[in-house]
């Protein structure tokens, strides 16, 4: 029993180790969607308003049709900047289009020691300039008319602003050639929060067309190194349907050309996503069409030789509001429209989710998420210490019994072959444990309960942006990313070791020695884990240890009383 819970533990992780490269495949959507969220083709209607649009852009208003012959556009080039104390965004008013987002409380990868400066993080990608497609240009179906919608000089209503928390206004980009196309495109922000208001009018030879945004290529610009380091490195599209109740995502490398792309229907948002950071666009609820596709560009690499690089895009129709920041749980949850669940908690949601609340919790009590994360598996370890005492015990009881088990295998030696001497031992077996009140099960429960709390804990440190960048102590600058010196997975295996050698075994000498090998084994398979989880591994080992230590006394004082009672 105890071999095969082991090596069931130790192909568990094996398998999280193996997790990181293969992470969550995309559902495919054409299969996934059911027939009233099928990929379609037609258009929503252009009626049709979301409520972040009438909650932010106040009272509807009209536009007027295009007058032939009556142009609106701007003489010269310029940017404005809407800065808050989240974000400093630039838009520009050739294509009114958005050129920088920054996040100020999120900042660039580490920096070495030869180089201190830290930038604020951007998530407007550095590609857009060599696509010339810019985050919220318009597509269109005429090519000609797109280049227009895109390349104009917009006439702007507002200038730079600079909110405050409580602090909200308008930015408004108008443009039309006075014949075949007329857009406007109104911006409403607040100071409190990274979303914003959309209301996107488009009239295309005098009549209303239905405006589909765009958001691309990609999102933010990370580094190579970034991407390495990272447990997960997923990035494209993701599209939430209420009426699944679930996120359906398509990473880049399942995206396909534009012409091939499946269009999603009956969307409440849409978004593209990295692992920490998302583009969320509200739809009209329950009506919402979007899509992702691929443009592929022929670009000369430095040595002559001529490469085609993708860039991916994301095109939303209508969209009422955007949300353009990291996948922070209490923002997304204050947001609604049930974009929390942009966090990808995966098959362990219930729990990293929970585990994640927790560990806010006491973040909050003491500013080190180092911290928070041994206070929690301490509050687990205790929690689980009258379960974990049980099973101990039994398993001590089991070790006491086994010359008595040796000497039924030995009486039944032809077990295996004899289909009716394994019923008789089996059940000689069963009334032995019985006699002596124990459950041959009870000693893998507490390690088959905690298996969904290291998953928990696992996609909780995976995707949790709060993690990102937040150091523990000394050299530990990063919970989200590898302990860089292997400290702490080192110390995680000799403790490991130490608790293995406390804990009685049931298991013949042969075994024994095989499993001295498992804490060098899990070592090296921690090597490359988040410090985070590491750290909350190492942690309970020690836990473990100290409850050991005190479990073993506990039993050898009552071997004792036992042992006065019965000479009595």
């Amino acid at each position: 029993m105890e071999k095969r819970l082991i090596l069931a533990i130790f192909l568990s992780f094996l398998v999280l180790f193996l997790y990181q490269l293969i992470f969550i495949k995309p559902h495919r959507p054409a299969e996934s969607l059911p027939p009233e969220t099928a990929v379609v083709e037609k258009s929503v209607s252009a009626e049709s308003e979301s409520p972040e649009a009438k909650a932010t852009a106040g009272e509807k208003e009209k536009t007027e049709p295009a007058i032939s012959g009556q142009e609106v556009a701007a003489e010269e080039e310029q940017t404005i900047t809407v800065e808050t104390p989240l974000y400093r965004a630039v838009w520009s008013n050739r294509g009114g289009v958005l050129i920088s987002w920054q996040l100020k409380n999120h900042l660039k990868k580490l920096p070495d020691r030869k180089n201190p400066a830290r930038e604020p993080l951007d998530l407007v990608p550095e590609d857009a300039s060599r696509t010339g497609l810019y985050p919220l240009a318009l597509k269109l179906e005429d090519d000609n008319l797109m280049e227009k919608a895109n390349r104009s000089l917009y006439r702007v209503e507002g200038g730079d602003l600079k909110l405050g928390p409580d602090g909200s206004a308008s930015l408004v980009f108008e443009y039309s050639d006075g014949n075949n196309i007329k857009v406007r495109k109104q911006l409403t922000f607040n100071g409190l929060e990274y979303n914003f208001g959309i209301k996107v009018d488009l009239q295309v030879g005098g009549k209303e067309a239905e405006p589909v945004l765009l958001w691309g290529p990609g999102i933010g610009t990370p580094g190579p190194e970034e991407l390495k380091e990272r447990f997960s490195a997923a990035r494209g599209a993701a599209f939430f349907s209420s009426r699944e109740g679930k996120v359906f995502r398509l990473q880049e490398k399942k995206i396909t050309p534009e012409k091939e792309a499946s269009r999603y229907e009956g969307l409440d948002w849409a978004a593209y996503e990295e692992n920490y950071f998302a583009a969320i666009f509200l739809l009209e609820k329950a009506q919402g069409q979007a899509f992702a596709f691929k443009q592929e560009i022929s670009e000369q690499r430095p040595d002559g030789k001529t490469t085609v690089v993708p860039y991916f895009y994301l095109a939303v129709s209508r969209p009422g509001g955007a949300y353009i920041g990291p996948k922070e749980y209490s923002r997304l949850k204050a947001y609604g429209h049930s974009t929390k669940k942009i966090i990808n908690f995966g098959f362990s949601g219930g729990i990293a989710e929970l585990l994640l609340l927790a560990t806010r919790y006491f973040y909050g009590l003491i500013p080190n998420w180092g911290v928070a994360i041994i206070i929690m598996t301490l509050i687990i370890k205790i929690l689980f210490f009258p379960l974990t005492y049980s099973s101990t015990r039994s398993m001590a009881r089991m070790a006491e019994l086994q010359p008595k088990i040796k000497a039924l295998r030995a009486k039944y030696k032809r077990a295996k072959q004899d289909l009716e001497q394994r019923r008789q031992m089996n059940e000689e077996l069963m009334r032995l444990y019985k006699e002596h009140g124990i459950n041959p099960a009870s000693g893998c429960l507490p390690l088959l309960i905690q298996l969904p709390i290291f998953w928990g804990f696992f996609r909780m440190l995976v995707v949790a942006v709060e993690f990102r960048h937040s150091p523990f102590i000394f050299w530990i600058k990063d919970l989200s990313v590898r302990d860089p010196y292997y400290v702490t997975p080192i110390l995680m295996g000799v403790t490991q070791f130490i608790s293995q050698k406390m804990t009685p075994s049931t298991s013949d000498p042969a075994q024994q020695k095989m499993m001295m090998l498992m804490p060098f084994i899990f070592t090296i398979l921690f090597m490359n884990f988040q410090a985070g989880l590491v750290l909350y591994w190492l942690t309970n080992n020690v836990l473990q240890i100290a409850q050991q230590a005190i479990m073993n006394k506990m039993m050898a004082r009552k071997r004792e009383s036992d042992g006065k009672r019965r000479k009595k």
